[in-house]
């Protein structure tokens, strides 16, 4: 059977990182062993006192500390803290840990250890940022969808028309989402504006005479999450209108979707039907949909302009480089 002697308990300390400190209560002094001199930048043959070490201590969490020791004296049993200390440029999370109220003291003599708790506080740190974030992510998400179906319920005639007009709105989110949001244990990249026009339209080019009859065609410009959902409405939008009065009515109808950088600022995309059935001017007048488009186009540092010929409809949107990548 293995014996814990002195010299395997060290190698055991030394293996997990555990610094050993001894505190004499009386003169103040403070032995540090080998990794404790190091974890706290001092020379293994220099005394130091708490008040030294304290000079080490991140100043918010001085005082903290200082009546926490204090408190050692009266405390019943074991006990543990967590702080910052400065060594240099470097800020470290140490843990300090011991028995209080005079328990096993020996020579007047109170013991420790410290323990480096960085990678544990980061991680934590990370987590709480990560709900933070999730939270408010999630309020917007629930805030757009509230928002989509008081707008549905508004312009659909049937419940069955909203339950689909809805259903297909919250679903050109979650396609923009996944695109500038990948699936856990994915990379992320900047989605690309290119990749995300092509990614909504793609469920519309199946529904003609044959595919490949909606083409994208734009620079390499990167989309951040921000206006990749106002740019989901958008297209939605337009496309639902497409289906329902333009060139994705009919079996044979084109889109062609274009865009141009202006002076890199602008961001112009234009959106081009073709072979849909003959308008002169808008086939319905200004509804909830426009308002939609409207506030998501807004949302884009930009407007949208249509026109009606012969041909087709033109449809200009008009964006910002910088809003685009938020």
């Amino acid at each position: 059977m293995m014996k814990w002697n002195e010299t395997n308990l060290l190698r055991a300390l030394t293996a997990a990182e555990v610094a050993l400190w001894s505190w004499n209560v009386d003169t103040d002094k403070i032995v540090l062993d080998e990794l404790g001199c190091e974890m706290w930048g001092v020379p293994e043959d220099r005394e130091v006192t708490f008040e030294d070490l304290s000079a080490q201590i991140f100043p918010h969490d001085l005082d903290r500390v200082r009546e926490a020791f204090a408190a050692t004296r009266t405390i019943e049993g074991h006990y543990e803290i967590d702080f910052r200390i400065t060594v240099g440029s470097r800020v470290s999370w140490v843990s300090a840990r011991g028995q209080g109220s005079d328990v096993d003291i020996v020579g007047r003599n109170m013991l420790g250890v410290f323990l480096d708790v960085t990678a544990r506080k980061r991680a934590e740190e990370a987590n709480e940022l990560l709900a933070g974030e999730m939270s408010h992510r999630v309020k917007n998400l629930l805030a757009i969808a509230s928002a989509l179906a008081t707008i549905t319920a508004h312009s659909s005639a049937t419940a069955v028309e909203m339950s689909r007009d809805l259903g297909h709105r919250l679903t050109a989110l979650g396609r923009a989402h996944d695109l500038v949001r990948p699936a856990p244990g994915q990379k992320v990249q900047a989605a690309l504006l290119g990749e995300l026009f092509s990614v909504l339209l793609a469920p519309y080019d199946e529904t003609g005479a044959f595919v490949g009859r909606i083409r994208v065609s734009v620079p390499r410009l990167e989309v951040g999450e921000t206006a990749a959902t106002n740019l989901a409405l958008v297209v939605h939008e337009l496309a639902t209108n497409s289906i329902k009065y333009g060139a994705l009515s009919t079996k044979t109808g084109t889109l062609d979707v274009s865009c141009v950088e202006q002076d890199g600022e602008a961001v112009v995309a234009i959106w081009t039907e073709r072979g849909g059935p003959p308008v002169a001017e808008s086939p319905t007048p200004g509804g909830f949909g426009s308002k939609l488009l409207a506030r998501s186009m807004a949302g884009l540092g930009g407007s949208l302009e249509t026109t009606w010929d012969g041909a087709g409809v033109v449809v200009t949107l008009r964006m910002t480089r910088a809003a685009l990548v938020a």
